[in-house]
């Protein structure tokens, strides 16, 4: 198998993909990676991959002004901390743990999909690069991996998992459409689908380059886009799509507050020179005389010990000479004073509080001097809850780059068949390890309430409830927890009843 060739001429058996009875319809499936790379199928003659032309639509466009954006100071502190808020820094346990507690298989088969993602992890290097992973994809909106094998030997499974440039990957579905005979629609149908790779859009590579590109097997890529799409639901965007213009603004802001304090804040000096009865060209020769005499600038060179003229002045900060004739006043040196209300940042202010708006973080958290108050749950802004329950939709969402690096694991190594993923990716689940001392604090007075109930409920059970219902419903105990809690507290009741026993002996 050609995992990077132009034709792939057979499959591997464990990587062979059965598919259903496609179900018709006008509409095409939608695809969370978009899609603009959708081609009519007819032939390599009929096939055109816009991989050379650059528009402002262009998705390779789109994420180099997301890392543009990412380099603003305002923009970089808020994406720090989303990538705090989602990948723990502990050193002593692992940022992913596989969850298969609501997965019903043998216990030596979870056994050995547990190991494989523990190779899929070190493969990712996941516990020393998470946090740097996490960010490429957030801030470019999309992560690929290419997948490396033993092309002679597919059964040790995946031998590394190389980053790829999203720059320079495009996906491509060639689709052909088929008329039905019955409603006369045409009905989308996909013929193939695979990556082209090419560096010769931001590569600096050659025109010839420019063009051609190299075909990628669809499994041998492990993609995780943002799965947000554009307003015509063609392309994939980013998080941070939303907070580009938002960018551009608050460094035109600030650019703009910088010149105007570099050109008002200083005092300048008028000269109202008395030229008396002198002819306007001979009265102009002698204000430039004035102005030459005083605006002459010796300095020393303490490297040379050279001493020059520098007479190299910001136009903006020059002195004024005004001409005045006689029977006015004499020669006047006057101060013009400077701008007032120079510290007043209101309006870039309200652009930095917009950008994180924008980027789904407390505002609260801009402030450096503003202190987290370590308290009861009920004491945290809404906004913590809300920053909170948007981390959580990243996680899951980013999970599928283990997730998909872990099927393909298991099909080459011969665990699982291609048919058995769909059901076993149902009961598998990514629990990232939580450093967020609000998600303690919740539990903690979660708890705290269901304890409280059952203290209330306590003279109607047996009357009105039955325990089972208490358990169930109060708390929120499975019938799993409760056989598994019960077997617990029988244990420790013989285990005390030996000690006391003992104690009695």
């Amino acid at each position: 198998m050609e995992i990077f060739g132009y034709e792939i001429n057979k499959k591997v058996a464990s990587l062979e993909v059965k598919k259903d009875k496609e179900l018709k319809s006008f509409v095409s499936k939608r695809d969370d990676e978009g899609s603009s790379s959708v081609v009519t199928s007819g032939g390599y003659y009929g096939q055109y991959v816009d991989i050379g032309g650059l528009s402002s639509n262009n998705e390779a466009d789109l994420v180099v002004k997301y890392r543009e954006s990412a380099a603003q100071p305002e923009c970089d502190q808020a994406i720090n901390d989303i990538v705090d808020g989602a990948i723990s820094s502990s050193d002593d346990k692992s940022p992913a743990i596989l969850n298969m507690n609501d997965l019903e298989l043998p216990s030596n088969i979870k056994k050995q999909i547990s190991d494989e993602f523990d190779k899929v992890l070190g493969l990712y290097e996941f516990n020393r690069k998470a946090p740097e992973i996490f960010k490429d994809w957030y801030i470019d909106g999309r992560l690929y991996f290419h997948v490396v094998t033993d092309e002679k030997n597919f059964n040790k499974g995946i031998r590394e998992l190389r980053q790829i440039n999203p720059l320079y990957l495009k996906k491509v579905k060639e689709v052909k459409k088929v008329l039905d005979e019955k409603t006369g629609a045409k009905i989308p149908k996909i013929v193939a689908e695979y990556y082209i790779y090419s560096e010769g859009i931001y590569g600096g590579e050659t025109s010839a380059d420019a063009t051609s590109g190299i075909k990628i097997a669809k499994e041998a890529i492990v993609a995780c886009p943002s799965g947000l799409l554009d307003e015509r639901q063609e392309k994939v965007v980013g998080y941070l799509h939303k907070s580009v213009k938002l960018v551009n603004q608050l460094r035109m802001m600030e650019d703009a507050l910088v010149m105007y304090r570099v050109s008002r804040a200083p005092e300048r000096r008028i000269f109202y020179i008395d030229v008396g009865n002198l002819p306007k060209g001979k009265a102009e020769e002698y204000v430039q005389s004035v102005m030459a005499k005083y605006r002459n600038k010796l300095v020393y060179d303490s490297s040379t010990g050279e001493i020059r003229d520098d007479r190299r002045h910001m136009s903006m900060l020059e002195d004024f000479y005004m001409p005045r004739r006689e029977g006015g006043r004499g020669s006047e040196i006057t101060t013009l004073p400077g701008g007032e209300n120079l510290g007043q940042i209101d309006d870039v202010l309200f652009f930095q509080k917009k950008l994180y708006r924008s980027l789904n973080v407390p505002v609260a958290r801009l402030e450096q001097e503003t202190g987290y108050a370590f308290g009861r749950p009920s004491e945290v802004s809404r906004e913590e809850v809300k920053f909170q329950k948007f981390i959580d939709k990243l996680r899951k969402k980013f999970s599928y780059i283990l997730l998909d690096a872990l099927r393909i694991q298991l099909i080459l190594k011969g665990i699982i068949k291609q048919g058995e993923w769909t059901n076993i990716q149902e009961g598998i689940a990514i629990d990232f390890v939580e450093d967020n001392y609000f998600s303690e604090l919740k539990e903690a007075e979660i708890i705290k309430e269901r304890i409280e109930t059952l203290n209330l409920m306590d003279e109607f059970v047996g009357k009105y409830y039955s325990k089972a219902w208490v358990r169930r419903n109060i708390l929120q105990q499975k019938d799993e927890d409760i056989e598994k809690m019960d077997q617990e507290i029988k244990d420790e009741a013989e285990e005390d009843g030996g000690d006391d026993l003992d104690m009695d002996i």
